[in-house]
C-alpha cells in the first residue's frame, strides 16, 4: 500500500526516477528545520517537488503560525497568509505534477483562509494567491536550471522565479531572478567553474549581476523589476 502511494507508474519511475516521499519521512525531515518551517517569511525551494508533499506540509505549518499569531484579525491574517504563500517555491520536470501541486497548495491555503476570515474573504486575494503559486511552482529541470517543454525536454529558457517583498503595510514589490544566478553563493569559489560548466550560458556573466550600494559586493540582478502593487492585485503586474 505504501509503495502504491509513492509511485504513479513504473514507467514514470524508469523515465524520471519519480518516487514520492511518504508523509512520515516528510515530517521527520522538516522537523530537522522546524524553526524555519514556522517562520512565516522563511523561503523554501523544493527542486523536485512532485505534486507537493514537502511544500504542502511547509505551507500547513506556516499557516498554523499565522492563525496562532494573527487569527483574531482577518486583515492581518490575510496579509501574513499571503506572505506565507509567497515564500514557497517548487520545480518539477513533469507538467501534470506542477499543475497538481499548484492546485493542492491553493486548496490548502484557501481552506485555511476561509476558515479564518469567513465573511471577510476577498476574491481578489484568492486570485492573487492562485497567481503567486502559478509563478512560484514551475515546470523545469532543476539540474540544468532550464524550463522544459511539454515532453520534458530542456528549452533555452532559464528557470525564473519571482521574489515577493512586502514594502509597505499593503503593497508588494516583485522582482524576477534567474534561478542559476540566485544559487551562486560565491563566484570566486574554486569549484564554481566545474559546478556550472553544464550551462550553455555562464551565470557569472556580469550582465546578471549588480553592485550592492551598501556592501559594494556583487549581488544577483533582477531580470525584471515591477512597480509596487497592493498584495491583493499582484496579478495586475503579470
Amino acid at each position: 500500500m505504501a509503495e502504491a502511494k509513492q509511485i504513479k507508474s513504473k514507467k514514470r519511475v524508469a523515465d524520471h526516477g519519480e518516487v514520492f516521499t511518504s508523509e512520515r519521512e516528510v515530517n521527520a525531515m522538516l522537523d530537522l528545520v522546524k524553526q524555519e518551517t514556522e517562520r512565516i517569511d522563511s523561503r523554501f525551494l523544493e527542486p523536485a517537488c512532485g505534486d507537493g508533499n514537502f511544500l504542502a506540509e511547509i505551507l500547513r505549518r506556516k499557516l498554523a503560525v499565522v492563525k496562532r499569531q494573527y487569527g483574531k484579525s482577518p486583515l492581518d491574517y490575510e496579509k501574513y497568509a499571503v506572505t506565507a504563500a509567497t515564500s514557497i517555491y517548487g520545480v518539477d520536470i513533469l507538467q501534470d505534477n506542477v499543475e497538481a501541486c499548484r492546485r493542492r497548495m491553493f486548496d490548502i491555503w484557501d481552506k485555511a483562509y476561509k476558515a479564518a476570515c469567513k465573511g471577510e474573504v476577498s476574491e481578489d486575494c484568492r486570485n492573487a494567491v492562485r497567481y503567486i503559486f502559478k509563478l512560484n511552482i514551475l515546470c523545469g529541470n532543476a539540474l540544468s536550471m532550464k524550463k522544459v517543454d511539454e515532453n520534458g525536454h530542456d528549452t533555452d529558457e532559464p528557470i525564473m522565479f519571482a521574489e515577493w517583498s512586502f514594502v509597505t503595510k499593503g503593497e508588494v514589490k516583485r522582482k524576477d531572478y534567474r534561478l542559476d544566478v540566485l544559487l551562486i553563493e560565491n563566484a570566486d569559489d574554486d569549484n564554481y567553474a566545474r559546478q556550472f560548466s553544464l550551462f550553455d550560458e555562464d551565470p557569472t556573466d556580469m550582465s546578471n549581476w549588480m553592485i550592492d550600494p551598501e556592501t559594494k559586493e556583487p549581488i544577483p540582478k533582477p531580470t525584471k523589476d515591477y512597480p509596487l502593487v497592493n498584495y491583493r492585485r499582484v496579478q495586475d503586474n503579470g
